[in-house]
């Protein structure tokens, strides 16, 4: 971990404030939360960024979630925003909310290395992401970049650059990936807001692994640029201890922005709206392997039990198979050819450095002919229609996030074959483009979390982050006990 000098446990607020209840830790208070002391002056903005960087100084060299924390600049941001809350004008409406941001974002001042030691430190980053520049306009509290895999290849929470980050509910496994330092840091309070990114799974599948909620929106409802290797596949992503706050953040970086080809046209009202208006009426799939995939028989009954949840909340959940086959065939046409644009773009020294299996990932790319991704583009596009049609009688869809529970990290660093791992349940949903969500649906008799996986047609984000929240309402979030 990469950390400027700064004291937060010296860094106290220019006046003392009592928030709620003395119980009330501020590193562990949403955002929503957060917000409304700020507007009631019963917590500071400084208040709030020392006690959550006061956690990471305690908690990280167990977890390991930041690739760069920058506490001194954190702290001149929480300063400002005291300032301005104050003054009675708040910049926006994240205004003093620490935040976190996974490193393949770019943030000005800031190397973006990605997880590889390939990445030159030593460039130009004068530049915010489309996600990073709507933060700081709302005042954000920017702590620093979560860790990745490297380029975000695979579902695990190690990079060559970074190393091994763990698992708040068991140190001994994975937090999947690859916005692992994201999921991570969300569970263990590492402030509340974490802007990730999923290409075929890497919110939804850490979220689950993790326990905490991971929103895919629909395609380009948050811009990206510079574009991601993996082209439109790519979603950048809210992942947060609630659904509230996932919601607030979509309201803050779900805006076009004009570097962005695929960027969707705004929307005129808050994702926070309607959140509480339930789920009664709706028409819900459940499909526990989607036809094909082979899953954990207590993953498999955690989320059986978990779905049963909507039918008390006065819905109709049936046992659906939505009648497709695997599509990972299609998905790795387009993840490995976009493997080998990512590797070729590095100069020979420097591809060198980079992590055999995403170098063979991109050798197996480079020998992708044409009519083969042709093919692979009229299969997707097949494959979104037959969602569209399935969403004409389904509101939404159900099924696990992952078909196992996390790996433990010493099986997954000696079986390099399988070091990749990916979730059968998600990466449909990057081919399809639609919204999908991971809520904490319950622990396995081990202690870990299992994942149940939301999917709503695409464009319909508000009844996904509805329905998640009135399941979170039903199911509240479970927290992992501090490491001892």
């Amino acid at each position: 971990m990469s950390a400027q000098n700064a004291s937060p446990s010296a860094a106290g607020a220019s006046r003392p404030h009592q928030w709620a209840s003395a119980s009330d830790d501020p590193s562990r208070l949403s955002a929503v939360e957060l917000v409304e002391h700020y507007r009631a002056r019963t917590l500071s903005p400084v208040e709030a960024t020392a006690a959550v960087l006061q956690r990471i100084e305690r908690l990280e060299p167990e977890i390991n979630a930041f690739a760069k924390l920058d506490a001194e600049a954190a702290l001149a941001a929480a300063r400002a925003s005291e300032a301005r809350w104050q003054r009675g004008e708040p910049l926006g409406l994240v205004d003093g909310v620490p935040a976190a941001l996974k490193d393949l974002l770019l943030a000005k001042g800031w190397p973006t290395l990605r997880g590889s030691h390939a990445v030159d430190p030593a460039q130009d980053w004068s530049e915010d992401s489309p996600a990073t520049a709507r933060l700081r306009e709302h005042g954000a509290v920017l702590l620093g970049k979560t860790t990745t895999s490297e380029f975000g290849w695979k579902g695990l929470g190690d990079s060559p650059l970074t190393g091994i980050t763990r698992n708040p509910w068991n140190l001994a496994h994975t937090p999947g990936g690859s916005s692992g330092g994201s999921a991570a840091a969300a569970a263990i309070g590492f402030g509340p807001l974490h802007v990730a990114t999923d290409g075929g799974g890497s919110t939804r599948l850490p979220a689950a692994h993790s326990g905490v909620f991971g929103f895919k929106p629909s395609f380009g409802r948050v811009p990206v640029y510079p574009p991601s290797q993996n082209g439109t596949l790519f979603h950048v992503t809210p992942l947060t201890r609630s659904v509230a706050d996932a919601a607030l953040l979509l309201d803050v970086i779900g805006r076009p922005d004009g570097r962005d080809f695929h960027a969707l046209p705004p929307q005129d009202v808050s994702w926070r709206a309607g959140l509480e208006r339930g789920v009664k009426g709706l028409h819900i799939a459940f499909s526990p392997a989607l036809g094909y995939a082979t899953v954990d028989p207590e993953v498999e009954r955690i989320v059986a039990d978990a779905a049963k949840v909507f039918a008390d909340l006065g819905t109709t959940v049936e046992l659906v198979d939505p009648g497709i086959e695997d599509p990972f065939e299609i998905f790795q046409t387009f993840w490995f050819a976009g493997a080998a644009k990512l590797v070729q773009s590095f100069a020979p020294e420097r591809r060198a450095l980079i992590e055999q299996g995403l170098q063979d990932v991109a050798e197996k790319g480079r020998g992708i002919d044409v009519v083969t991704y042709l093919n692979a583009v009229d299969r997707r596009e097949a494959l979104g229609r037959h969602f569209s049609r399935f969403h004409q009688d389904w509101d939404l869809l159900l099924t696990p996030t992952t078909a196992y529970p996390a790996s433990a990290i010493e099986a997954s660093q000696a079986d390099l074959v399988a070091r990749p791992i990916r979730s059968p349940f998600t990466y449909p949903f990057n081919l399809t483009q639609q919204p999908a969500a991971s809520v904490p649906a319950g622990l396995t008799a081990a202690g870990l979390p299992v994942g149940l996986q939301i999917i709503g047609a695409k464009f319909a984000d508000a009844l996904v982050l509805r329905a998640a929240r009135a399941f979170e309402q039903a199911r509240p979030f479970a927290r992992p006990r501090d490491p001892s």
